[in-house]
C-alpha cells in the first residue's frame, strides 16, 4: 500500500499564474541533501499534486529508519523495497517523488519513473552538501554510510559514479547549492509548463 501526503484539490492544476491539464508525474533525484523532499513537498502544495518522499515511505512500510534496514539486512535489501516502490509509483499520476539519492544506480528504477514521469535532478556541489549533511548530523538524523566510511567524506568517491547517472537520467537540472526550495520550485514549475506545451 502507498501514503502520501496529499495537496491535491482539484484535477486540473493552476499555480502562479501557469496552467497544468495533464497528468503526469515529477520526479525529483539527486544526492542527500540536495533539497528533494523540501523543493517536492512545496512544488506538490503549489500544484496541488500528491507528495511522496520515497525513503520516509520505504521506512513507514519497514517500520523502522533506513539505517536500521541497512544495518539489519544489508544494502540489498533496502535496493530491493526502492525497486519495488518505484514499480508501484511508476503507475501513479499526478504525483511529485521524492526519490532517494541512489535511485539512479539501477536503469530499471529510471526506465520505470520515466514511464509516465518527467525527472529533475536537483544538484548541489559537494561543499554545500556537506554543510547540510554536517546539520543533519547534529540534528540527530544520521544516514547510513554508502561505502563504509564516513558519510560526509564518500561524497566525492559517491558523486564520481553518480553524477554521469545523474545527468543521463533527467530531463532538466536545477542548480540548489544557494538557491532557496520556494525559488527552486518555481523554476521546476515554470520548466513543466514548457516541457507540457512541447
Amino acid at each position: 500500500m502507498i501514503f502520501f501526503l496529499s495537496f491535491k484539490s482539484r484535477g486540473r492544476i493552476e499555480a502562479h499564474g501557469f496552467f497544468f491539464g495533464e497528468t503526469m508525474n515529477i520526479v525529483l533525484i539527486g544526492y542527500r541533501c540536495s533539497g528533494k523532499t523540501t523543493v517536492g513537498k512545496i512544488l506538490a502544495e503549489e500544484m496541488g499534486l500528491d507528495f511522496v518522499d520515497m525513503d520516509a515511505l520505504i521506512e513507514t512500510n519497514a517500520g523502522c529508519s533506513i539505517e536500521a534496514i541497512v544495518s539489519r539486512k544489508g544494502w540489498g535489501s533496502f535496493r530491493d523495497m526502492e525497486r519495488k516502490l518505484a514499480e508501484d509509483l511508476s503507475h501513479g499520476d499526478d504525483l511529485v517523488i521524492a526519490t532517494g539519492g541512489g535511485i539512479v544506480t539501477d536503469r530499471k528504477n529510471v526506465e520505470r519513473l520515466k514511464q509516465n514521469g518527467w525527472i529533475v535532478w536537483l544538484n548541489a556541489k559537494e561543499d554545500i552538501l556537506m554543510e547540510r549533511m554536517e546539520e543533519e548530523n547534529k540534528s540527530g538524523k544520521a544516514r547510513p554510510s554508502l561505502t563504509g566510511t564516513d558519510p560526509l567524506k564518500e561524497i566525492n568517491e559517491v558523486l564520481a559514479v553518480r553524477k554521469p547517472l545523474y545527468k543521463k537520467a533527467a530531463s532538466f537540472v536545477v542548480d540548489t547549492s544557494r538557491l532557496p526550495p520556494d525559488e527552486a520550485a518555481l523554476v521546476i514549475m515554470k520548466e513543466f509548463q514548457t516541457e507540457l506545451k512541447g
